[in-house]
């Protein structure tokens, strides 16, 4: 069998900059977008290591009207151009040449930095066809041109120039990249999140190919970012407070931002030295520690745990968005491209400096923490809701517009969920009144059997195998738990019909607080109503009046001339009422009167508790609830 040799003379080194051109993806994480645009944020991440440490206020972006050419420039000290005393060469050649070269391996000229490789204005060297750097300092202007990483001659005098800054033109070598093309509107995004984590620093970005020009600048820093990113995404804030720090320890510096929204996941940007970790890291996973350990205190302490559900550390961040920059000086990143943090220590440090201050923000504002937890308390009960409908309900609970609907629905024959309304009727009595009195273009009729299952009650597989309320759940098509998709509701006014009496309240109770616990996500986006029908008629010679309560009646009668001897008709049920009355007074959308189902800004959490106390198990509870507000009843219904 044949054998090659291998000895000394078969090992190749590679030399300078070699390395970064034989292996770029070692250097920029690849040849495509991000490695391209990785060379511009080398440059950048440069000009704001200057203004971090207080030695520049302006940075200068410029993306040339060929759109893959860029200038960016600062007017921090400008880069030595003066010889090393070690190497004979001028430190602007050393670091542009050399990697592992640059001023940042010693605290003392930059406390942080996002840049501690030593590689990053090298690499854009190596990778670039043709690079200019421009040196303004010592009263002079610095010039030096390099091809592909080699230069094309020393450091020159090109004149004298007042102030100090840098600026270096480069243009990516289309034989190392897939494509030699910069998108503006990425880099003017990040551009201004740079300004958002630099206050005060102002960042000018000209974009020759449109003839645009933009300036970026964030006095209010991570204040003004989480306020965009709420904005950006379109979340609806849980409360209009923010939760803003600044601290420091140790050279440590911590700017974060929270705030609590509808959305269905949390939202979290972390940065280290103004530098993205869109992979998270030690930093970010404090952060989150920090949220969760400050919401179980403030609960505990003021014991509002709901009974019933645990709260996890998904149902606390879930619809959080947050901001998370620090300030690291000595910052251990994966990989060249820096999208994770490691340093170990960084977790306790923004863990220790995040949570007491959150912590104390919310028993400085209770109003606003009541509001969050119960936000999150509303996530807990979707969230096991979910867990024990997913096998339950898969192949029930979401229904088309016409399969598997319940034999019972009177379906409208209008397809437009938005012209569509479902009443949910107490009994086949009422039912059949509400049948024949309805709209069947527009109205579907589902009539319940007495009084349904109390879902505060029972646990969820009962309340899954309950038919009457299995009904109602394929009737409105969105279904529930893990499959609940609103856009699939088949009626945007799902409307209860019950009685005007005690038994037909208690029925809405039950079904509200079937709604409430289980598709709360109706009731938010206001598609509950509650139907108004009358206690009473009441005939005065030619002229009828519709009274809804005992109350009404008498206010009614107190009116009526003296003379006049009227008749009262109570009702003891809708089914007693012919179906054009029934239609007239409580069905038709131009005469009826509805009760749209709503819970107040600020009143999530007493709502909760209210509904809990209410219908749930503990009887000691809703005797008190009863008894506070017995001095309240005027007319009592038996």
């Amino acid at each position: 069998m044949a054998t090659e040799t291998y000895d000394a003379k078969d090992i190749t080194v590679l030399e300078g900059l070699d390395p970064v051109r034989k292996r770029p993806g070692m250097y920029i994480g690849g040849v495509g977008k991000d490695g391209l645009h990785h060379l511009l944020w080398e440059l950048v991440d440069n000009a704001v290591d200057e203004a971090m440490n207080g030695y520049a206020s302006l940075i200068t972006v410029t993306i040339h009207a060929d759109g893959c050419s860029a200038t960016v420039g600062d007017n921090g000290r400008g880069i030595p151009v003066d010889l090393h005393p070690k190497y004979n060469k001028s430190a602007l050649e050393l670091i542009l040449t050399t990697l592992h070269a640059g001023g940042k391996f010693d605290n003392k000229l930059y406390e942080t930095s996002g840049g501690l490789h030593g590689v990053g204005a090298s690499v854009v060297n190596a990778l670039s066809q043709n690079l200019v750097a421009t040196v303004k300092r010592d009263t002079g202007r610095w010039v030096q041109e390099y091809k592909r990483g080699k230069p094309v001659g020393p450091v020159k005098k090109s004149g004298s120039a007042r102030g100090t800054g840098t600026a270096i033109y480069f243009v990516p070598d289309p034989g190392i990249f897939e494509e030699v093309h910069f998108d503006v509107e990425e880099i003017a995004d990040r551009l201004e999140t740079k300004a958002y984590l630099n206050g005060g620093l102002k960042i000018a970005f000209k974009d020759e190919t449109s003839g645009n020009s933009h300036t970026f600048q964030h006095d209010g820093g991570v204040a003004d970012l989480i306020q965009a990113k709420v904005a950006n995404l379109d979340a609806r804030p849980t409360v209009n407070n923010f939760f803003v720090q600044r601290r420091e320890e140790n050279g440590f510096r911590l700017e974060a931002a929270i705030c609590w929204t509808d959305l269905t996941r949390e939202q979290v940007s972390s940065y280290v030295n103004t530098i993205p970790t869109p992979d998270g890291g030690t930093h970010e996973n404090g952060f989150r520690d920090a949220v969760v350990k400050a919401v179980r205190s403030y609960v505990d302490t003021h014991d509002l745990s709901p009974r019933g559900v645990s709260i996890g550390a998904e149902d606390i961040r879930e619809g959080v968005v947050g901001v998370v920059s620090t300030f690291v000086p000595d910052p251990q990143f994966q990989g060249q491209t820096k999208d994770r943090l490691n340093n170990p220590d960084a977790r306790g440090i923004v863990d220790g400096l995040f949570r007491p201050d959150l912590e104390q923000w919310f028993h400085e504002h209770a109003s606003v923490a009541e509001a969050i937890i119960a936000r999150i308390i509303s996530a807990a009960r979707a969230r096991a809701a979910s867990r024990a409908a997913a096998t339950q309900v898969r192949s029930k609970a979401s229904v088309s517009h016409r399969l598997n609907l319940p034999g019972k629905l009177a379906d409208c024959s209008s397809t437009d969920p938005s012209d569509s309304e479902l009443f949910i009727v107490e009994g086949d009595s009422a039912g059949g009144s509400a049948k024949q009195g309805r709209d069947r273009r527009t109205q579907a009729v589902l009539p319940l059997r007495g009084k349904v299952l109390n879902a505060e009650q029972a646990n969820l597989s009962k309340v899954l195998a309950n038919k009457e309320l299995n009904d109602v759940v394929k009737a409105l098509g969105c279904g529930m738990g893990d499959h609940f998709d609103i856009s699939r509701l088949r009626y945007h006014r799902i409307i209860l019909l019950m009685d005007a009496d005690s038994d037909g309240h208690h029925i809405a109770t039950l079904l509200l607080t079937f709604l409430y616990r289980y598709l709360p996500e109706l009731i938010n986006s206001g598609h509950v109503y509650l139907a108004q029908p009358p206690l009473f008629r009441i005939i005065a010679g030619k002229q009828t009046q519709w009274a809804l309560t005992e109350r009404e009646k008498e206010r009614i009668l107190h009116k009526l001339r003296k003379n006049v001897n009227p008749e009262i008709t109570r009702f003891k049920g809708l089914g007693e009422m012919m179906p054009g009355t029934l239609y007239r007074t409580t069905m038709d959308p131009a005469l009826r009167s509805l009760l749209q189902v709503t819970i107040r800004e600020g009143e999530a959490l007493e709502t909760d508790q209210t509904i809990s106390d209410l219908m749930g198990k503990d009887v000691s509870r809703r005797f008190n609830m009863i008894m506070g507000g017995v001095d309240e009843v005027q007319v009592l219904d038996v």
